[in-house]
């Protein structure tokens, strides 16, 4: 399985725009804020792995 790490660039309401930031990437992706900790916050960053989303320490 893949893991990925995302900071989160901005909030949208319901929605969260989240930028990679383990590689090199300028394409922001969409994601449902219930799927995300309810604790975020911009410039909070995110592990996703196992279909699931948590925040790195």
């Amino acid at each position: 399985m893949n893991t990925f790490q995302y900071q989160v660039v901005g909030i949208d309401g319901d929605y969260a725009h989240l930028k990679r930031i383990d590689q090199e990437s300028t394409e922001l992706k969409l994601v449902a804020r219930a799927l995300l900790p309810p604790e975020i916050t911009e410039g909070t960053r995110l592990l996703y792995e196992w279909m699931q989303y948590s925040i790195l320490e």
